[in-house]
């Protein structure tokens, strides 16, 4: 649905007599210190107009019909039809049903993308969409009353179970929604629970500030920790049979805070397609199976980077070669491997000294923190082993510049590091309730820029795109899973000359242009053709628009 091309409505309501000219002054001069209003909104905030006459106004000035929510009510549980978080994002509220037929109103200002989502949302739920429009202010403040009775709801019926069986509800909750992190936190007058579901946050309920107390017991006894310290912790819950639950406490102004890492037990190791590298297995190997040589992951924190050190080691695995890893902490048991966990009192270089003396072919070096660590790595690298690890950086070829500014010198850096790879992890569109579009005139423009930016071409004949609307399979997430954006440097001897003459990045990343190198955004465009995300996801890790 397109809005029809219109005069500045402020002018279309002077003229209808919906509104004089001193009133859309009076609403410009508002909306200087309210930025983001619409002049609509504004004269209905201020009450410069007949509330019935503007919004029907509005209506027929955009192509919608309109209506006055506040005092009529709502007739339905939005939450049956659409989640909060959704309703919000979208400016949405469902406020009757007939049969099949729901009636959904929007915002003024709710573009036609938006209403096209929750139009598909609703024939997910078999229903038909029957849309109307009303003002911004009147959808939110309905929007929060609701939200808040719900909360209310929720922290009153947790009230009613013992600590015990609430925290094993949200723990096992978490489980069933694919929570790779709970979040159990104070606020003033509150317990926030949120789980991080495909690395985005959400918040899950709120439990009574009176119980807090109990709360922070119950999750010290099950996770081993002090009970009387209230400085921060690390614990375990070993309490589920196939969950290895990693436990964090920290104290803020409101009490102490607690998240906890969800580990699946025995987890199977994704291989390098399921992660999303989409390269032929020549280069994979070229890539991953070396000697003499260092394979370094580069990514903040959070992004999979251990993931994909897994899969490398999983797909290097055979008897005949014996691998060691150094960890912080062990994430996923492999059979066959000999894991090594440090703690407090060992670190990384001290561990790394003893593997070299226990014959290893492949070492894995949980992260790169200090110049102590990368130098015996590095040392590792140059005398016949294969060595795998992380590092903090933005991209593959910032990797250099990392080892420099930590201490290593170009000539080791030249010598030994061989492979470096980025990456991103980004949600899958969910399969059961995307819904497919053309490419926009300004989507198109963008992709063409990214084009001739890297020299490349991508295939837009008949492509299109999704956008993420949101069901029961995905939680109303609209997506469903996450999956990698990878670039993959490999150092030749092109790039090793610029290296040892101390070439910066910006040099180096271009001589890597020429080659076979191609940075995380032509990954992230190539996924969006495929259809596996969508650009909105793209452009959050890596600010396309």
């Amino acid at each position: 649905m397109e809005f029809r091309k219109r005069q500045p409505i402020g002018i279309e309501l002077v003229k209808r007599g919906i509104a004089r000219e001193e009133d859309i002054q009076k609403a410009l001069e508002y909306q200087k210190d309210h930025k983001g209003k619409k002049i609509g909104d504004i004269l209905h905030i201020l009450g410069l107009c007949d509330d019935y006459k503007l919004i029907e106004a509005i209506g027929d000035i955009v192509g919608q019909k309109g209506i006055l929510l506040m005092g009529k009510g709502v007739d339905l549980n939005i939450t049956d039809y659409i989640s909060i978080e959704v309703a919000q994002k979208n400016k949405a509220l469902p406020f009757a049903i007939e049969g099949k037929n729901i009636k959904v109103c929007f915002a003024e200002n709710t573009n036609a993308r938006s209403m096209e989502n929750i139009r598909m949302l609703m024939l997910n739920r078999e229903l038909v969409m029957e849309s109307y429009i009303t003002f911004e202010s009147d959808i939110l403040e309905i929007l929060k009353t609701i939200e808040t009775t719900t909360v209310a709801n929720e922290t009153v019926a947790a009230s009613t179970d013992s600590v015990s069986e609430m925290l094993d509800e949200i723990i096992r909750k978490g489980i069933e929604k694919r929570a790779s992190d709970i979040h159990i936190e104070p606020l003033e007058d509150s317990v926030r629970v949120r789980y991080r579901i495909d690395g985005e946050l959400y918040t899950e309920t709120k439990l009574q500030k009176e119980k807090q107390a109990q709360i922070v017991g119950r999750l010290k006894a099950i996770s081993n920790m002090h009970q009387e310290r209230q400085e921060a912790q690390d614990g375990r819950i070993t309490l589920y049979d196939d969950y290895n639950i990693r436990v964090s406490s920290q104290k803020n102004i409101y009490g102490e805070k607690f998240v906890l890492r969800m580990l699946k037990k025995n987890e199977d190791i994704k291989s390098f397609f399921e992660l999303g590298i989409l390269v032929d297995d020549e280069t994979l190997e070229r890539s991953v199976n070396k000697r003499n040589a260092m394979t370094i992951m580069a990514a903040p924190t959070g992004e999979g980077k251990t993931t994909t050190l897994y899969s490398i080691i999983e797909h290097l695995n055979r008897p005949e070669i014996n691998i060691t890893t150094i960890e912080d902490p062990v994430e996923i048991r492999i059979p066959g491997l000999n894991q090594i966990e440090i703690d407090e009192k060992t670190r990384f270089a001290d561990s790394l000294r003893t593997v070299l003396r226990q014959d290893p072919d492949v070492i894995l070096v949980g992260e790169i923190r200090d110049k102590e660590t990368a130098e015996i790595a590095i040392q590792a690298g140059q005398t016949g082993h294969y060595v795998l690890s992380t590092i903090h950086t933005i991209d593959s070829v910032e990797v250099i510049t990392r080892l420099r500014k930590i201490g290593v010198s170009d000539y080791d850096i030249a010598s030994s590091l061989a492979t470096s790879i980025s990456q991103r992890l980004v949600r899958r569109v969910c399969p059961k309730c995307r819904a497919e579009r053309d490419f926009t005139n300004e989507e198109i423009e963008l992709i063409h820029s990214i084009e001739e930016k890297y020299n490349t071409k991508f295939d837009l004949e008949g492509k299109k795109t999704y956008d993420a609307i949101g069901c029961k399979y995905c939680n109303n997430t609209g997506y469903y899973g996450r999956i990698g954006l990878f670039e993959i440097l490999d150092i030749n001897d092109d790039l090793r000359e610029l290296i040892m003459k101390g070439a910066s990045s910006i040099e180096i990343k271009r001589k890597a242009l020429e080659g076979s190198y191609e940075p995380l955004l032509i990954d992230g465009l190539n996924k969006i053709l495929r259809g596996v995300t969508t650009l909105e996801e793209v452009n959050k890790k890596l600010l396309l628009y």
